[in-house]
């Protein structure tokens, strides 16, 4: 399947995030400086893709959305993304099938002698 959306996400004047849906890259190569094309990208359906002067993409968001982010807005979500918490789960440890440690072994038992 290949990429249908392409998205551009900025900043608005008053600070809140500003996101524009374009159903092909025409209107993003008349508005921005291309400064080459994708070609080393991890998603193969991006490889191609144009790279836009003054913003951060290709960036793969689901199965048919490209996303385009101004340099500020890739660097607030990219430390929001890394100061979230990742919720980790520890796997409970049950009883079952557990063995039980053997008694301490005193040196001083009746099955060792003194000489």
């Amino acid at each position: 399947m290949s990429k249908s959306t392409f998205r551009v996400v900025t900043r608005g004047t008053d600070g809140s995030l500003r996101v524009r849906d374009y159903s092909s890259s025409e209107p993003l190569v008349r508005n921005h400086t291309q400064i080459g094309v994708d070609d080393c990208s991890t998603d193969l359906e991006l490889r191609g893709l144009p790279v836009f002067r003054g913003l951060i993409g290709p960036i793969p968001e689901g199965k048919s959305i490209v996303r385009y982010e101004s340099p500020d807005v890739f660097e607030t979500l990219t430390k929001e993304w890394t100061a979230a918490k990742n919720v980790r789960r520890s796997r409970r440890r049950s009883s079952i099938g557990t063995v039980p440690e053997p008694p301490p072994v005193n040196p001083l038992s009746e099955s060792s002698e003194i000489r």
